[in-house]
């Protein structure tokens, strides 16, 4: 007979001790985990501005910020967990990454605002990276981080992890960074493949809010856009990932309506559904500011301004499709309100049943220019012959900014060149001609600083870091040096040899010339943009010059085959005629022919 044993007070008692114990101790990360989320942030913006061309500029810009956290790289509210894991991983301190189909137009859209500064990129992908890691270890992650931005965002970058195809500037791209790796690739096709995992990197992606805008026909059959994604990682504020995307669109024309924008002729009307094909119908639930923006130029706005209108959004000039919420000046220098005017658009008004179609009717022709940098910039091949030739750079003068009315006619401005080539491009650096105005000049003369890092076969390109003082009363300044065609192996030519090889855009900076723009906000604002911010920010003005396209001597590829099929045909001869007479027997075929013979008689 079972007998029923007395429970153990002690176990019980220990028991619920241990219970209590894991609550408060769990107590406290849950709550540190819950902080953070509250913490983490996302704010979604967006910039239309009219071009003097006829055409719009969109600029979406997208921000996520996680703060600093024991948990980032494992635990995540809004921020992306395979960014915080790449920056736990490689110990990324900056990064920058630019996807870009077709050229900025410096000349028509602009070279001196706060848009085309940070956001015009050269064509095909860009990518550079500064690390929290030993410098021996840095081209080691270098590599692996290529692999998986590779992977991340369906694209080529793993291509940059040789040796050759990455440099190391120390000033020239940026200033004093000794743990910068810069690589590009011209060539790279951008397509909806990359631009689907960017998506992905938002909270809401493209299902809700600003976001949604991002038709992919729209966008690829742009005259330019340019995806962007720029990461900054410190242990003070955390993670902050920003991402970008301009993208320049032509609206649609009426039929017979006149395309030349110099005649003065109307500025075509158009709105975002006319652009996207979409409205605006809501935010995204996790951001914390939803806003559009519509800016107008600062010499657009004087002529508006001109007419004294009682309304700047509604007048005789134009008229805005939708009221804005608020409306900014650009202040100056001494804090005055300028020219320049900022309408604002709240996205959390909207639904849909009243949807947010903003857009502009024009009413007058006008004709404006954007400002424009302080030099135009080009590069260029000189030579003919797959054996040798010469790169040009042309720096012309514009003259019409201010800091040229304002100075002495003593005074210098500086430039700086960066410039990278591949082996095969063998540059001879004491060939360096500078010539001002079309008069030769002495090289020390007009270099501050250069440092020169010779390309080496097949193990790493060559780059040019070159800093220039120029008159300021120049119109023009000319640098020339001279370069011989390497040769490659057969198994180094890409499938489309003859099309030549690129070589990827210089970089041109003008540190005398900085811009920031702000504006006159008011305190009825509840949260701070994180794009007006950036305008703000002080960047020197910086132009990319073309991607040149280098012919080399390329062989025949076709010989391969025809030697095979050649020596095929003449060993199948050979052997064929040389088998035939040691196997053919004559007796025996006279006595067969014989035979035959006589059987038919």
């Amino acid at each position: 007979m079972a007998t029923n044993r007395p429970r153990c007070p002690t176990a019980a008692f220990l028991l619920l001790l241990l219970l209590l114990y894991s609550e408060n101790a769990l107590h406290p990360t849950l709550a540190s985990i819950e902080e953070g989320e509250r913490r983490e942030e996302f704010t979604e913006e967006l910039l239309l501005k009219p071009l003097p061309d006829r055409k719009v500029l969109a600029h979406f810009h997208f921000q996520s910020s996680a703060p600093p956290s024991a948990a980032n790289g494992r635990h995540h509210y809004i921020f992306p967990k395979a960014i915080a894991q790449l920056v736990r991983k490689f110990q990324i301190r900056e990064l920058e990454l630019s996807f870009t189909q077709g050229r900025w137009n410096y000349e028509r859209w602009g070279g001196f605002d706060p848009v085309s500064i940070p956001n015009a990129k050269p064509t095909g992908v860009e990518l550079w990276a500064t690390f929290d890691v030993p410098l021996n270890e840095i081209d080691y992650t270098w590599k692996n981080l290529t692999h998986a931005l590779s992977g991340l965002f369906c694209s080529s970058i793993n291509f940059l992890e040789s040796s050759a195809a990455y440099s190391t500037p120390s000033w020239g791209f940026h200033s004093n960074y000794s743990n910068l790796r810069y690589g590009a690739l011209p060539r790279e096709a951008v397509c909806t493949e990359n631009l689907t995992p960017w998506l992905k990197l938002l909270p809401c992606r493209d299902k809700a809010g600003i976001a949604s805008l991002l038709d992919r026909p729209s966008i690829y059959k742009s005259h330019y856009h340019s995806q962007r994604l720029k990461l900054i990682s410190s242990k003070l504020v955390g993670i902050i990932l920003e991402q970008t995307l301009s993208v320049v669109l032509q609206p649609s024309l009426r039929r017979n309506s006149p395309v030349s924008f110099n005649a003065g002729s109307l500025q075509p009307s158009w709105s975002v559904n006319s652009l996207f094909g979409k409205k605006v119908t809501g935010h995204c639930v996790l951001a914390k500011v939803s806003r559009i923006y519509f800016e107008l130029e600062k010499k657009l706005a004087s002529k508006v301004d001109e007419l004294n209108p009682l309304n700047s959004w509604n007048n005789s000039v134009l008229e805005l499709l939708e009221v804005p919420s608020r409306e900014f000046r650009e202040l100056d220098a001494s804090n005055n309100p300028g020219s320049s005017l900022l309408y604002e658009f709240e996205v959390s008004i909207s639904n849909e049943s009243a949807p947010l179609n903003i857009g502009i009717h024009w009413k007058l022709p006008l004709i404006w220019s954007c400002p424009h940098a302080p030099f135009r910039v080009s590069r260029y091949l000189m030579g003919s012959g797959n054996e040798r030739g010469s790169i040009a750079i042309s720096l012309q003068s514009t003259q019409l900014h201010e800091w040229f009315l304002t100075t002495s006619d003593g005074c210098a401005v500086h430039v700086v060149i960066f410039q990278v080539v591949p082996w095969y491009v063998k540059v001879y650096y004491h060939t360096m001609h500078i010539f001002i105005d079309g008069k030769a000049h002495i090289i020390s003369d007009v270099v501050r600083k250069i440092q020169i890092s010779p390309s080496e076969d097949k193990l790493s390109p060559g780059s040019m870091e070159l800093m220039l003082s120029l008159p300021c009363n120049i119109h023009s300044a000319t640098i020339i040096v001279d370069f011989d065609k390497g040769f490659l192996h057969i198994d180094e030519y890409p499938p489309d040899a003859n099309q030549g090889f690129d070589i990827p855009s210089a970089l041109v900076t003008f540190p005398d010339f900085y811009l920031s723009r702000k504006y006159q906000l008011d305190d009825s604002m509840q949260y701070k943009s994180t794009l007006l911010s950036k305008f703000q920010e002080s960047n020197s003005a910086k132009r990319y010059t073309e991607v040149l396209l280098v012919p080399l001597t390329t062989p025949d590829f076709s010989m391969p085959y025809n030697v095979i099929t050649f020596t095929c045909t003449v060993l199948a001869l050979y052997f064929g005629s040389m088998l035939n007479v040691l196997r053919r027997r004559v007796g025996q075929e006279e006595r067969l022919s014989k035979s035959k013979g006589t059987s038919i008689f």
